[in-house]
C-alpha cells in the first residue's frame, strides 16, 4: 500500500532546502512506486540541491540520483510488490523527484533488481559513483587494458568515483597509481589498494611537447581539464583513458599525436544513460566485490537532516569516500 505522505529533502524555488513531510500525490505518475531505504550523495546531487549549473531545470525539487528500496506498486508488471530494487541515473534526482525522498515514482525501465549477494546498504556505498567507476573499468578492459598491461592512474582518487575505482581496480588485480591533491589521505588510498600515491600537480608538466614519457597503461580520469590533457600525452601505446568528470573544466587542449602515433583511446563514460542490459551486468559484477574489504571510514551513514553540511563538503572538494543517506 502506498502511504499518503512521505519525508523528503525539499529544495524550494529559491534553492533553499528543508526536510519536509509532503503528500504522495505530488509525485509524478510513473509505473513503479518504491519505498526508498537508502540513497547516496553525489556531486551532481550537490549541484541540484544548490541550483547550480542548470543540473535541475525546474524547482521546487527533490534531489538524489541514487535510490534502493522496496517496490510498493508496479503497473508495468516487471516487478512484484516487495521486490528489492536499485535505481541510479537516468533522470532520477535531476528533473524527476529523486532518492532524497522516502518514496519515488519512476518508469520501469530505470529499475534493476538488487543482486542477491548485495545488501541495500552496499548498493548505495557504490551508487552512481561506484557504478561509473566500474563502467570505466569495463571500457578499459574492452580496449585490452588488463591486469599486467601496466599501472593504471586514477585521478581525483579521494572522491566518490575515484576512490571506488582505486578499490575495484586493486581487487581485480591491477597496479593502481592514485593521484590526489591531499597528501594527508595517502594512508586512506593505500588501504583502498593504491600501490603508489601521486601528487596531482606533478602530472601536469611545463613541457609543450605533444608526447611525453609513457607512464600508464590506462586511466580513470574524474577531473578533466589540464590533467586529462597531460594524461593523454603520458599513456602507453594502445592504452586507454576513461573520462567521466570535469571539475577542472570542460576544455580539452590536446593534439592528435597520442591517438595516431601511440594508438590510444579516449573513452567517454556517461553512466546516467547506460543501457539497461549493461547496467544490470555491471551491478552483477559489483556484487562479486567484497565490500567488507573497504576501510571502515570509507562510507558514512547520515539522515536527511544531516545532509546540508555534507553537500557543502562535496561541492568544495572536501568529501572523501561515500556518504549514504538512510530514510
Amino acid at each position: 500500500m502506498i502511504p499518503d505522505s512521505f519525508k523528503a529533502y525539499y529544495v524550494n524555488g529559491d534553492h533553499r532546502a528543508s526536510v519536509r513531510i509532503l503528500p504522495t500525490s505530488m509525485l509524478p505518475d510513473h509505473e513503479v512506486t518504491i519505498q526508498v531505504e537508502y540513497s547516496s550523495l553525489n556531486y551532481k546531487d550537490g549541484l541540484s540541491a544548490r541550483g547550480r549549473n542548470r543540473v535541475t531545470k525546474s524547482y521546487p525539487h527533490i534531489p538524489g540520483i541514487d535510490a534502493v528500496g522496496t517496490v510498493l506498486d508496479d503497473r508495468s508488471n516487471h516487478f512484484s510488490v516487495g521486490d528489492k530494487v536499485i535505481v541510479t541515473g537516468n533522470d532520477l534526482g535531476t528533473n524527476t523527484f529523486g532518492g532524497f525522498g522516502s518514496i519515488i515514482s519512476i518508469p520501469a525501465e530505470w529499475v534493476v533488481p538488487i543482486p542477491v549477494s548485495m545488501t541495500p546498504f552496499e548498493s548505495m556505498i557504490m551508487g552512481t559513483a561506484g557504478f561509473t567507476a566500474l563502467y570505466g573499468i569495463k571500457r578499459l578492459q574492452v580496449e585490452g587494458v588488463e591486469p599486467g598491461s601496466g599501472p593504471i592512474l586514477v585521478t581525483g582518487s579521494t572522491g566518490g568515483v575515484g576512490s571506488f575505482a582505486v578499490f575495484a581496480l586493486s581487487k581485480l588485480g591491477y597496479e593502481v597509481h592514485a593521484a590526489t591533491r591531499k597528501p594527508d589521505q595517502s594512508d586512506f588510498l593505500t588501504e583502498l589498494g593504491a600501490s603508489e600515491i601521486i601528487d596531482s600537480g606533478s602530472i601536469v608538466t611545463e613541457s609543450d611537447r605533444p608526447l611525453l614519457p609513457r607512464k600508464w597503461a590506462g586511466s580513470i580520469d574524474t577531473v578533466g581539464g589540464i590533467v586529462l590533457n597531460a594524461v593523454l600525452a603520458q599513456t602507453f601505446p594502445k592504452g586507454a583513458v576513461a573520462c567521466c568528470g570535469n571539475v577542472l573544466g570542460i576544455e580539452l587542449k590536446t593534439n592528435i599525436l597520442p591517438f595516431i602515433l601511440r594508438g590510444i583511446s579516449l573513452l567517454g563514460i556517461d553512466s546516467a544513460f547506460c543501457i539497461r542490459t549493461l547496467r544490470t551486468e555491471i551491478w552483477k559484477q559489483a556484487s562479486e566485490l567484497n565490500f567488507s574489504d573497504l576501510p571502515e571510514e570509507y562510507a558514512r551513514l547520515v539522515c536527511l537532516e544531516e545532509l546540508d553540511p555534507e553537500i557543502d563538503k562535496i561541492l568544495s572538494g572536501q568529501q572523501k569516500g561515500r556518504v549514504v543517506i538512510q530514510h
